[in-house]
């Protein structure tokens, strides 16, 4: 499985992307980021999904966008052409994985902000090669293992929110995950994005650059959970006949 998310903010983006890849029996550590050799086009892209799938469409991606007549100037052309590539590969490859047992898997986040581009961007691009933008009402988009880290985002992220606290919430949403899901794990890559600033911005994380806001987050939670008012919790454990200390 995978944890990639990308956070679309009135100040910028974030991408934050495990790097544990299981194949078969083995784990292994490999990059799920990828950023463009161009440090005029500055945007981005994270992938989940079968590794071959992800890797064959990459190579597509890089040799198309090598032989463009013309630079690419908007992401979602950038999105369109990548989308091409998943197509393709979905053509070439799809019946023997399905006749192998597994599914044509792959969902794909890019990002960035190019020439002729007003504002940043993110976009969704599914394994059909549609795609989606990541706007304001729902700022953020996580693909691979979804479950754990989206009831901390729901409940504090929001589209004005500083990069530096939306960046303080993906980690803590990829820590949920970590805990909870034995094939997400460190280490993580970061990019960052500020708006209109033309410049990615990237770096990787070790378990041990984040042992201490794991431990701060897990103390805050029990203590917090602790602190929580239990006249409530009375209305069920007073049937129990006997007092019981609120602590217990």
């Amino acid at each position: 499985m995978t944890f990639c998310l990308g956070i679309n903010l009135a100040s910028g983006l974030i991408g934050i992307a495990d790097t544990r890849v299981v194949t078969g029996t083995e784990r292994i550590t490999s990059r799920k980021l990828w950023t463009s050799p161009d440090p005029q086009q500055p945007f981005f892209l994270m992938s989940s999904g079968l590794r071959s799938v992800r890797d064959k469409v990459v190579t597509y991606f890089e040799e198309s966008l090598a032989t463009q007549p013309e630079p690419i100037d908007r992401v979602f052309k950038a999105v369109n052409l990548y989308a091409q590539q998943v197509r393709r590969v979905a053509d070439e490859d799809r019946a023997a994985l399905v006749a192998s047992g597994f599914r044509f898997d792959s969902q794909t986040l890019i990002g960035g902000q190019l020439s002729a581009d007003p504002v940043h961007r993110l976009f969704l691009v599914y394994p059909e090669g549609n795609w989606v933008e990541v706007g304001q009402g729902t700022p953020y988009q996580i693909i691979g293992e979804t479950g754990y880290g989206k009831p901390i985002l729901d409940r504090t992220l929001k589209f004005e929110d500083s990069m530096r606290f939306a960046f303080k919430v993906g980690c803590l949403a990829f820590d949920s995950t970590r805990i909870s899901a034995a094939d997400v794990d460190f280490p993580i890559d970061v990019v960052l994005y500020v708006k209109n600033s033309g410049k990615l911005v990237e770096h990787r994380y070790a378990r041990e650059d984040l042992e201490q806001l794991s431990r701060w987050w897990q103390e805050r939670l029990r203590s917090s959970i602790d602190a929580l008012p239990a006249e409530w919790i009375e209305q069920a454990f007073s049937k129990l006949g006997a007092p019981v200390s609120p602590s217990k």
